[in-house]
């Protein structure tokens, strides 16, 4: 008969089953924390840079639509270009030194400062330099941090279920936007008659006349940020620390140096960078700018921009739940190449629309056909868009380096910023030699073409085996 060399007693095998437990519970937490940076970012995507502060600075801070829609893609695109360089040293830094906390900690400083000083953009304000440049920090604390909460996802979950937990994140993070864009539209935006959606006058008795509830969105972000952050820092475990952070900055910007000369040599992830970094680039023209055309092309009102985002939102977060379990079945590459496919169609639509005509084929001036036309495209670029980020984010893993993981995603956000002045500049160029919002985004479409074509010489995981 069978005799164990060494029985446990009934408490070692609780103990030891406790252990177990406990493990997983922690694991979630870890998981549910690393969701809630989406939650708590997504904001300033949301509120900020599409639906209601790019917006209200076109038609109220600028002096003009076009003109503002110019100086917007100006800050755009030199915000991408010391992305460029600042997001891959960081990763870089950041493989060596271990810890990822503290650097994402002082990125959400520079997140909140940004936001909140947003407040200041008071209607005709003379002082639009300094509004560009707090909100391009903003935006910078935002981009970076996220490169290194991105890093994280490896040591979540397995492979077989990044997909979902990344598509899951990004849909949590859509419902964090629905909400903050519910909030401001019911209770602070107001409309050309100083009332928000509801028909009441903003809160805290803000005066609607100098736009103190639109302009409360900064505030309300930063505020946003700064609470739900809190169960990121609390839940979410970190890498431990391997080396000083002296001797880690030349270590890691040495290694970052060798892994762009073998780039070449790693044939996939080479073209992976630089196709993702064509059709996010696009994506973000697309983002940027469509709160934006809705306002000057087919003169809607901040509120008809925030409902506009709220269905781009909601359909958002129903597609990356679901697009994560897609992921998850065929695979991320497929899913890319299914978004990027309806993008291209999409933003082919956008800009043949217009108040006057549909694609040249002339419409009724009181018809309701482009708003519609243009809420369905928003539907179709919040769902196809956030999918995108979310599978995006999960191939990188198959194609980076494990141990140099944050400095994978430093130079994913290096390609996705090296060319990120690109849409912004080419709509900027665009608008301002044609006059005109609707030809500026045009360019959008070409980009999206060039990512997927390049997306054809990437290998996918299982093509490795």
């Amino acid at each position: 008969m069978f005799v164990p060399k060494k029985v446990l007693s009934l408490a070692q095998y609780a103990k030891a089953f406790g252990g177990i437990i406990v493990e997983s519970t922690q694991n979630r937490k870890s998981i549910w924390g690393w969701y809630f940076y989406d939650w708590a970012s997504q904001p300033y995507n949301t509120l900020l840079i599409t639906f209601i502060f790019g917006p209200y600075f076109t038609s109220a801070v600028a002096e003009n639509a076009v003109e503002g829609q110019a100086l917007w893609a100006r800050m755009m695109w030199m915000t991408g270009l010391f992305l460029a360089f600042a997001s891959p040293i960081f990763g870089a830094i950041a493989d060596n030194a271990g810890p990822r906390k503290p650097w994402i900690a002082l990125f959400s400083v520079m997140y909140v400062v940004g936001a909140a000083y947003l407040w200041n953009a008071v209607p005709g304000s003379t002082g639009v330099v300094t509004i560009l440049l707090l909100f391009a920090i903003g935006m910078a604390g935002m981009e970076l941090s996220q490169t290194f909460v991105n890093s994280m996802l490896p040591s979540l979950a397995p492979r077989s279920e990044m997909g979902r937990i990344s598509g899951s994140g990004w849909a949590f993070g859509y419902a964090g936007g629905v909400i903050s864009l519910f909030i401001m539209l019911l209770f602070f935006a107001e409309n050309e008659t100083g009332v928000t959606f509801i028909g009441i006058a903003p809160l805290f008795g803000l005066d609607a006349e100098m736009r103190e509830g639109t302009r409360f969105v900064g505030i309300l972000t930063a505020a946003w940020f700064a609470i739900f952050m809190v169960p990121f820092f609390l839940w979410v475990k970190d890498e431990p620390r391997r080396e000083k952070l002296s001797n880690a900055v030349g270590k890691g910007l040495g290694e970052l140096v060798v892994t762009l000369k073998n780039l070449p040599a790693r044939r996939s992830l080479a073209f992976y960078l630089g196709s993702s970094m064509f059709y996010r680039d696009a994506l973000i023209g697309l983002y940027a700018f469509g709160g934006i055309y809705a306002a000057g092309v087919l003169e809607w009102s901040n509120v008809d921009i925030g409902i506009f985002g709220i269905v781009a939102a909601i359909t958002g977060a129903i597609f990356c739940y679901f697009g994560g379990r897609l992921d998850q079945k065929i695979g991320p590459k497929k899913v890319i190449i299914i978004c990027v496919s309806v993008l291209i169609l999409v933003s082919s639509l956008i800009v043949g629309i217009s108040r006057e005509a549909i694609f040249g084929f002339p419409i009724a001036p009181d018809s309701s056909f482009p708003d519609n036309l243009f809420i369905f495209a928003g539907a179709c670029i919040g769902a196809a868009g956030g999918v995108l980020q979310a599978s995006s984010r999960t191939f990188l893993v198959d194609q980076a380096d494990p141990d140099r993981m944050t400095e994978s995603f430093g130079l994913y956000a290096l390609t996705g910023k090296a060319s990120a002045f690109l849409a912004p500049g080419l709509i900027d160029l665009f608008t301002t030699l044609s006059g005109s919002q609707r030809v500026g985004v045009s360019p959008v479409v070409g980009l999206f073409v060039i990512g997927l074509i390049l997306l054809f010489w990437v290998r996918s995981a299982d093509e490795y085996r």
